[in-house]
């Protein structure tokens, strides 16, 4: 218990001391960092910075994105004749960097002990907060993926499909090269559990492959009927062509009827 408080202040202390600079990037002071860690000597917790600094560098990290050199300076017997501005030096740190520096720093100080204890469980912290959006990410997808094939339904069957377990595993060959029984005999998964066993990647390409199949049923859909409807027009047309000549003609043979009756008259 009397740990977990120890731990507990030291992250109100850690927290205290971060700055942000004018990009909004987060650091912390090096020669702040020190009281808190056990070191008196800046001499001494440069050594440590230094192993935090090469093993850094065999982490493939740049070191000077972590550990940037910074001048600060310091008044020297303030309020006195002596009175006197230094420069002395100092480094911006990353939460990595403050990390690596619990890390190599003397375990044999309290101070370092806890601050391994607490990076150790912030790491797993973010670990866990990770596999959390991840499986929330699965779950969006997966819930995305009945939605859409419900709507796939729809117009499956709205574009006359009745067979419409057919005409999905024509969708799983399409994708995977082989239809739903064999998939789920080779992933070793029950009847029905294909998709609820399937990673948010694979569920991703599900999700395409059903949406643009029904855009491409609606897409289809909307020929066909642009089609019946050229058709019909130019039946009408036809029909309004031919009506148009028949009224012609039969007023023709109306004319002449009537000048062959006048002709024998005379």
């Amino acid at each position: 218990m009397a740990n977990e408080i120890s731990v507990l202040s030291l992250n109100k202390d850690f927290e205290s001391i971060k700055k942000v600079d004018e990009n909004g990037v987060e650091y912390w002071e090096a020669r702040e960092l020190m009281p808190l860690l056990g070191y008196d000597k800046w001499e001494n917790f440069v050594k440590v910075i230094d192993k935090a600094k090469a093993a850094c560098l065999l982490s493939g990290q740049e070191v000077c994105d972590h550990f940037p050199d910074v001048g600060k300076m310091i008044i020297l017997a303030k309020n006195t004749a002596k009175e006197a501005k230094r420069e002395i030096k100092d480094f911006w740190l990353s939460r990595y960097a403050c990390y690596l520096i619990a890390q190599n720093g003397d375990p044999r100080k309290q101070e370092i002990a806890l601050a391994q204890t607490y990076f150790a469980v912030q790491t797993r912290h973010q670990e866990i907060s990770k596999q959390l959006e991840a499986a929330d990410k699965r779950l969006f997808i997966r819930d995305e993926v009945s939605t859409q094939n419900k709507k796939l339904f729809k117009t499956a069957r709205a574009s006359g499909v009745s067979n419409f377990g057919r005409f999905n595993n024509a969708g799983y060959v399409g994708l995977y090269g082989m239809g739903i029984a064999d998939l789920e005999h080779h992933k070793n998964v029950r009847k029905g559990e294909l998709l609820d066993r399937a990673s948010a990647t694979e569920l991703a390409a599900n999700l395409f492959r059903i949406t643009q199949t029904d855009e491409k049923l609606k897409l289809t859909e909307l020929i066909v009927r642009m089609q019946r409807h050229r058709r019909t027009v130019w039946w009408a047309s036809t029909y309004v062509t031919l009506f148009g000549k028949s009224v012609v003609l039969c007023r023709s043979i109306c004319r002449w009827k009537k000048t062959s009756k006048m002709l024998k008259k005379r």
